[in-house]
C-alpha cells in the first residue's frame, strides 16, 4: 500500500498590478496562475515555484495554504 505524502501548497494573492513590469515578471505572474487584481491561487511548494515567487514578491502576497 502506498501513501502519497501531504503536499504542502502555498496560497497566492496578487496585490498589483503586472502592467507595465518586465515580461519576465509578467510571464512568472502568469505561469503561477494568477490573472487579474486580487485573483488567489493555491500552487504546490516546489523550488521552481519559489524562485518565480520570489522574482515578483513586490506584487504578491504569499499565506500558507490552510490543511485539508
Amino acid at each position: 500500500m502506498s501513501r502519497k505524502a501531504a503536499v504542502k501548497k502555498i496560497r497566492l494573492r496578487l496585490i498589483k498590478s503586472d502592467s507595465g513590469r518586465l515580461k519576465k515578471h509578467q510571464a512568472c505572474v502568469r505561469g503561477l496562475g494568477l490573472r487579474r487584481i486580487g485573483h488567489e491561487v493555491e500552487v504546490v511548494d516546489t523550488p521552481s515555484v519559489r524562485g518565480m515567487i520570489n522574482q515578483v514578491n513586490y506584487l504578491l502576497e504569499v499565506s500558507e495554504a490552510p490543511a485539508k
